[in-house]
């Protein structure tokens, strides 16, 4: 049996916004909850005691990647993904899905599963929905996710079809190769592409199927906005009130407040690290580019309204000097203020539909932001 529960706290009166709580058999989540991205057993350039210190509740760790190195069977025989990485809190593992979709040419895709070369050292392989079960059982997830077919933007009707009934069969399968109870809960993903029909199909199918939570796939691969925010208003509605909603690999802060609004319970992006890395950083206002000049002698914080460790303690000056002199601190600093502003909007989010003024906290969200995104 299932160590895993979701109680749903409160609705916002004016959104389809939700204030939830999911137990793990390793610790509560609050959602609405961001995940932060340890696609390899590490959230890059940050220690797991500073992750904790930045209030992330869940982590995200990759199938996929973890398979390929350093081998699911070896974590499993060191004692598991969380002794491994020195993280004691719930840890959701992607099914490996989008990274096979990222692999192009390299992979081949049947009933069976997905045939691909490794990107490490171009060896065959094969990844299998009950593979993909057994790896992620390995890692010793907290919750685990089907093995699913990310679907490019755009693709004709008659293969967003014929792969989303794939993902559906994949789903099934999914499901009967868990291998007993272990604690873990295990969510399916709607697929159906950007066509409103599929996508409620496949939402029915998967409650038919019957999961700990659901997610919404195939988003936040090149499409416009509108599009991803429509395919959220067809599928969230349709999902059990009772059980956890997840939209995966998004994404800005400006879709997490609107996936909130429409019923979004988490969320995972590799946005804020990555950016974070390339001197991009996240605040109040919108995004600023560090490496610009006109930050050299710059003496203020990051972001005069943000209260974390590096807006506290160093300089836009410094951390212009680190990013031109390419420094490895750079990089933590610079990602530790990004998931410090990504995990404090889910704070303020949350605090925002337990007093019933989700609505303002959107409003007065997207009035602060600077009108032209980054600013020059």
């Amino acid at each position: 049996m299932s160590e895993f529960s979701f109680e749903l706290l409160k609705s916002d009166p004016d959104s389809r916004a939700r204030r939830g709580r999911m137990t793990t058999r390793r610790g509560i989540v609050e959602t609405p909850a961001f995940m932060p991205v340890g696609t390899q057993g590490t959230v890059k350039a940050m220690l797991p005691e500073d992750l904790k210190a930045e209030d992330a509740q869940i982590i995200l760790a990759n199938t996929y990647h973890l398979f390929l190195r350093p081998g699911h069977e070896r974590i499993r025989r060191l004692g598991g993904l969380h002794r491994f990485m020195n993280w004691d809190g719930p840890i959701l593992t992607d099914s490996g899905g989008f990274q096979v979709f990222s692999l192009g040419k390299l992979r081949k895709i049947s009933e069976e599963g997905v045939r691909f070369q490794s990107h490490l050292d171009g060896s065959h392989q094969i990844l299998t929905p009950e593979l993909s079960i057994a790896v992620q059982e390995a890692l010793g997830a907290d919750i685990i996710m089907v093995f699913d077919e990310c679907i490019p933007y755009p693709s004709p009707r008659s293969y967003v079809a014929d792969s989303t009934a794939l993902s559906t069969r994949w789903a099934e399968r999914s499901k009967q190769a868990r291998s007993g109870p272990d604690g873990a809960a295990l969510f399916g993903i709607v697929q159906g592409g950007m066509y409103p029909d599929l996508r409620r199909q496949s939402a029915e199918q998967l409650m038919d199927i019957g999961f700990d939570g659901y997610a919404l796939g195939g988003l936040s691969v090149g499409e416009e906005a509108e599009r991803m925010y429509e395919m959220m208003d067809v599928a969230l509605p349709l999902l059990p009130v009772d059980r956890p909603r997840y939209v995966m690999g998004v994404g800005t802060p400006e879709n997490l407040v609107e996936g909130i609004a429409r019923g979004v319970d988490m969320f995972d992006c590799v946005m804020p690290t990555r950016n974070a890395r390339n001197g991009t950083l996240f605040t109040s206002f919108g995004k600023i580019s560090i490496k610009q000049a006109r930050y050299a002698d710059d003496d203020n914080p990051i972001d005069p309204e943000c209260d974390c460790y590096v807006c506290r303690h160093y300089s836009r000056a410094y951390l212009r000097h680190l990013f031109q002199s390419n420094e490895i601190l750079a990089s933590m600093l610079n990602t530790r203020h990004n998931l410090h502003y990504y995990l404090n909007l889910m704070i303020q989010a949350r605090t925002a539909i337990e007093r019933g003024r989700f609505g303002a906290f959107r409003t007065d969200f997207f009035q602060s932001r600077n009108p032209g995104g980054l600013i020059a």
